[in-house]
């Protein structure tokens, strides 16, 4: 099956951040999938994953991974496509050193980096969105809809907040 999006997890303890992030995208009519993969565990599987994908017409790959959060690297590692890390929120330093190891990339290998958890997640889909949206007038009109709902949401809360 040919995706757009691929999401690498490097284990299961990260499937519900991966799955905030798929429904996300699949709400935008982006086909996604997601692989447990580790950078340290299965670096040749996770080779043989990014080649697949490329091959398979993958536009995009989201690394979602906590502690030493070397996944996202070793995905830019491999290939020239978008890459964007997401540090997982576990562990002893809740996500802190899962961030720094995402964000500090040596110069020619990026990975675009969102925040920590759920949040990061979510915005991970919707920037992956955002460089597709480069190419398609659908997934750009998608998100100014998703940012539409979020102004008439704001402005419904003020409502409510005036008439109390």
């Amino acid at each position: 099956m040919s995706v757009t999006v691929s999401i690498i997890i490097g284990s299961e303890s990260d499937l519900e951040l991966a799955n905030k992030c798929a429904d996300t995208l699949s709400s935008l009519s982006i086909t996604n999938s997601i692989q447990v993969l580790s950078a340290h565990r299965t670096p040749g599987l996770l080779e043989d994953h990014v080649r697949e994908c490329e091959e398979g017409g993958t536009k995009v790959f989201i690394a979602m991974a906590g502690l030493a959060a070397h996944l996202a690297g070793a995905v830019a590692s491999k290939t020239v496509l978008p890459v964007i890390g997401v540090p997982g929120d576990g562990g002893p330093l809740s996500g802190m050193d899962a961030l720094l190891s995402t964000v500090q990339m040596p110069k020619g290998v990026p990975v675009a980096t969102v925040a920590i958890g759920s949040a990061g997640a979510i915005n991970a889909a919707y920037l992956a969105a955002q460089i597709l949206g480069i190419e398609s007038e659908e997934i750009r009109n998608d998100l100014i809809k998703v940012r539409e709902e979020g102004v008439q949401a704001i402005k419904n809360s003020n409502q409510k907040l005036s008439q109390s």
